[in-house]
């Protein structure tokens, strides 16, 4: 695979895609946008094999989002000493919205199909999604625990849902899992021409979108189109059409702006009819 990977990489570079051709952008800069993020993995193990596969493919910034510290010593025996580094400056964070505050795009990863999650697609059609948006923007690479995966509450701050299509056992190990997205990823950079013209704009980072999501649903409850019934579907159909959009920092704050201004003004309406 090696030999492989290094073949088509030299292909692309005799074919006159140099670093200043490219903008001063080779793969490594752009994997170095991308961080694995594992949410309450329960074997040390695990951790360690993720970090190999990230390694391997370039990605060297691993987050782990769990309420106690991983045995590090298991850690490392499988990361090897190739990906000791990852494990050393590997990111704990107790609640996930913490982990993700910095990312502008959130791509979970599922091997359950529920009438209420959104379209998911495979790791490679993701890949055609990310491109465009490396070059400026921290991509976060989310995976639940082994046992149980990521649940709704975790998907709702992923911008986009993938799995992995399997021939019978819908279940792959979570080490496996992230081999197989990063290695979709590396190659479709590898591959991928005319970075330039594809190059998006930095988008909105999760903690401005969960600011946002805030103000939507009080203004949605202050109007009374949010019922106690239904308030979790409307919210997350919401945050799956905003999510997918991919909002700019300044567009999140315009519509924070009119929520704000439209609770004040429904509140100024009402102490003058009182």
């Amino acid at each position: 695979m090696e030999q492989s990977l290094n073949g088509r990489q030299n292909h692309l570079l005799d074919e006159g895609l140099t670093r200043e051709e490219q903008g001063g952008t080779l793969v490594s800069d752009l994997m170095a946008n991308v961080a694995i993020v594992l949410v309450e993995p329960k074997y040390p193990e695990n951790i360690g094999a993720a970090a190999r596969s990230a390694m391997n493919m370039g990605i060297n910034r691993l987050i782990v989002v769990r309420q106690e510290p991983p045995d590090q010593q298991k850690m490392l025996k499988m990361a090897t000493h190739h990906a000791a580094h990852l494990i050393e400056r590997m990111e704990l964070h107790t609640e996930l919205d913490k982990a993700l505050a910095t990312f502008s795009w959130v791509v979970g990863t599922t091997a359950r199909q529920g009438r209420h999650r959104r379209a998911i697609k495979t790791p490679r059609q993701m890949v055609e999604q990310l491109l465009p948006l490396l070059h400026d923007n921290k991509v976060a690479l989310l995976f639940g625990p082994e046992d149980r995966g990521l649940t709704n509450d975790h998907l709702k701050f992923c911008n986009l849902i993938t799995t992995i299509p399997t021939a019978a056992f819908t279940s792959l190990n979570l080490a496996q899992a992230v081999a197989i997205h990063c290695y979709e990823l590396y190659c479709g950079l590898l591959e991928a021409q005319g970075w330039g013209k594809q190059r998006l704009p930095r988008l909105a980072e999760t903690h401005e979108l969960e600011a946002m999501y805030e103000h939507v649903e009080e203004m949605l409850r202050h109007i009374g189109f949010l019922k106690p019934n239904d308030q979790q579907y409307w919210m997350r159909t919401i945050r799956q059409f905003l999510g997918g959009i991919g909002l700019r920092s300044k567009e999140a704050r315009i519509i924070r702006g009119f929520c704000r201004q439209f609770i004040w003004y429904d509140k100024e309406e009402h102490q003058k009819n009182e």
